[in-house]
C-alpha cells in the first residue's frame, strides 16, 4: 500500500499540473492567433488554395489537435480540483491510492493502473487522454 501524498507531494504535483495548464493555454493561444475555436476553424475552411479535400483534411486534424488540448485542460482542471478537495491521488474507479510515480509522469491522472488498462480496454485499446 503506498503512503498517502504529504504535503511537499502535493505542492510539487500543483505545481506540474499548473506548468502544464499555462503551456496549454499558451499553445493554444499560438496556434489559433488568439482567435476564438470557431473563428479559427473558419479562418482556416477561408484559407486560399486550390486543394480544397487537403484543406479539409488539414483543418480536421487542426481542430482534433485543439481538442485534445482543451480536453487536457479540462483534466488539469479537474485534478487541480481533487487536490483541492484532498480527494487528489485516489483512483475513481476502486477508491485505492494512485501511485506517486504515476502521478508524477501523469498529475491528472484520474485512475490506478490496473484501472486504467480496464478503462482502455472495454474502450478498444484507445488511450483515454486521445478520447
Amino acid at each position: 500500500m503506498n503512503a498517502p501524498l504529504d504535503t511537499t507531494q502535493r505542492d510539487a504535483l500543483r505545481s506540474e499540473l499548473l506548468k502544464r495548464r499555462e503551456a496549454l493555454l499558451g499553445t493554444l493561444a499560438l496556434h489559433q492567433d488568439g482567435a476564438s475555436r470557431v473563428q479559427h476553424a473558419r479562418d482556416l475552411l477561408l484559407q486560399d488554395g486550390d486543394d480544397g479535400p487537403q484543406r479539409d483534411a488539414d483543418r480536421e486534424v487542426d481542430l482534433a489537435f485543439t481538442d485534445h488540448e482543451r480536453h487536457e485542460l479540462a483534466e488539469i482542471g479537474a485534478a487541480l480540483k481533487r487536490l483541492d478537495d484532498d480527494d487528489y491521488g485516489m483512483c475513481a474507479d476502486c477508491g485505492s491510492e494512485i501511485p506517486l510515480a504515476r502521478l508524477k509522469v501523469q498529475p491528472q491522472a484520474l485512475r490506478c493502473v490496473a484501472c486504467e488498462s480496464s478503462q482502455e480496454s472495454r474502450r478498444g485499446g484507445v488511450p483515454h487522454a486521445l478520447m
